[in-house]
């Protein structure tokens, strides 16, 4: 059953904060999951947050921070000493959620847990993994994992495997390694219970050989392409000596992918920055501006197309009632074209060689709806008398965009893509403003040689 804070909860719980009922709270919070904990702290003040956290157990308290968004964890973690720190969230957590953690942390705090932490392999595994560049495997990967020698007989796997365990939340793959600890396949439990002829059988001869794997500098992008791809929940990661060094769970790229959504939506609203509603007004001023300021220069050159042609508006002042709808429509058009470019992109199912194919079907897509819309807006204007000229210059012309913005919808993110440059770029307010503009000159170009024949 999912958890609901009301207000009348918040509140009882603020209030005895404020009057220090420490039982009265840990009588609400005790039959709360830790990731519904999270949520209660996002709700209160740092200075309540910071109280409730340090009455809650050890393990709950380290669950319940990971739960909350980096801004809010890094405030929270600033009022509490290097010890607590230490003790009542890194002790208690795996290395790769601990070295994110470590991460909201001054450089000088960080070293100072480091220095606190009993288990010294876990302060190198932290320490490694800090090394490793953000959105790489390696930054990524956790270092608890299970692994068994090739050469081990089943039973010795056994005994290693229950060892290895202890430290482990959850093992979903064991993996197979020789005396170098190079990666060689993962060990099954079906094959283990079942394939096994006895106890004294070699890891090497029931192991499967065949694995996905990726290297520590695998961007994470790629890390996510590859699970999916094979549908696994779990992913070695080696070194460049094809050692194992650490393994990726769905639940490390789930957060890629929750990342990767949001900045992609970001770059698709026209804001070039990673903001948050708690940033500042300045930070958000700089992350939506030169998109914006591009969105205006894109303006002032369409004010200039249409004073151009302001002879033909004289001519015809009607053809100002259609000047909305041709821009409306090509920035549409190129908006749907790039997203569905984009959503290929990013799923990885758009190659080099789909180009061609790619570029192609849009264009039929594009005839097919530019005819329809093009033939209801010609019968539209018929029905309500307009000028045979008017008529003529606002069916093809909206055909014409509705080509044009297929075209540069498909195209811009393409190219994008191929100089490195996301193409998210390409769903938001450039394809818009670039088809707002080669919309307008379509236009009146139209409407100029309709006039010329239809006086």
């Amino acid at each position: 059953m999912s958890f609901e804070l009301t207000k009348g909860l918040l509140d009882r719980i603020q209030s005895d904060v404020g009057v220090g009922r420490d039982q009265d709270i840990l009588a609400v919070l005790s039959e709360l999951h830790p990731s519904d904990i999270g949520g209660v702290l996002g709700r209160l003040t740092i200075h309540e947050a910071r109280y409730v956290l340090r009455l809650l157990e050890e393990e709950t308290a380290a669950e319940a921070i990971l739960e909350l968004d980096e801004d809010l964890r890094e405030r929270l973690l600033e009022g509490l000493t290097s010890q607590e720190i230490a003790d009542k969230v890194i002790g208690h957590i795996s290395s790769d959620d601990a070295a994110d953690v470590m991460a909201d942390l001054s450089e000088a705090k960080a070293k100072e847990v480091l220095d606190l932490l009993d288990d010294e392999e876990q302060a190198d595994d932290i320490e490694e993994l800090l090394r490793y560049q953000e959105g790489t495997a390696g930054a990524l990967m956790a270092k608890e994992l299970v692994s068994v020698r090739a050469d081990a007989s089943v039973a010795r796997a056994i005994v290693e495997m229950r060892q290895q365990a202890a430290g482990v939340d959850h093992v979903y793959t064991v993996y197979v390694v020789d005396k170098d600890a190079r990666l060689i396949g993962i060990l099954p439990l079906k094959d283990l219970l079942f394939t096994a002829e006895s106890t004294r059988t070699l890891i090497k001869h029931i192991c499967e050989t065949d694995v996905a794997r990726v290297r520590v500098d695998t961007p994470a992008e790629e890390v996510v392409n590859v699970m999916k791809k094979y549908d696994i929940v779990v992913l070695p990661v080696v070194d460049r000596d094809d050692r194992l060094v650490g393994r990726i769970t769905f639940d490390d790229v789930m957060d890629v992918m929750q990342e990767e959504a949001a900045e992609d939506y970001q770059l698709a609203s026209g804001i070039s920055e990673d903001v948050d509603a708690s940033d500042s007004p300045i930070v958000q001023t700089r992350a939506r501006l030169p998109w914006l300021l591009i969105g205006l220069a894109g303006g002032v050159l369409s004010s200039q197309i249409i004073g151009i042609y302001e002879e033909e508006l004289r001519i015809d002042p009607k053809m100002a009632f259609f000047m909305p709808l041709i821009a409306a429509t090509a920035g549409n058009v190129g908006v749907q074209s790039s997203a569905i470019v984009v959503q290929g992109l990013a799923a990885g199912t758009m190659r080099d060689m789909q180009v061609r194919a790619r570029l192609w079907k849009e264009l039929r897509v594009a005839m097919i709806t530019a005819l329809i819309c093009g033939s209801l807006i010609f019968a539209v204007n018929l029905a309500l008398s307009q000028r045979q000229a008017l008529s003529y210059t606002v069916s093809i012309a909206l055909c014409s965009v509705i080509l044009t913005a297929a075209l540069f919808g498909t195209l811009i993110p393409l190219l994008l893509h191929r100089i490195k440059v996301d193409p998210a770029l390409a769903t938001g307010p450039f394809v818009t403003t670039l088809n707002d503009i080669f919309g307008l000159l379509t236009y009146f170009t139209v409407g100029h040689i309709m006039y010329g024949l239809f006086p």
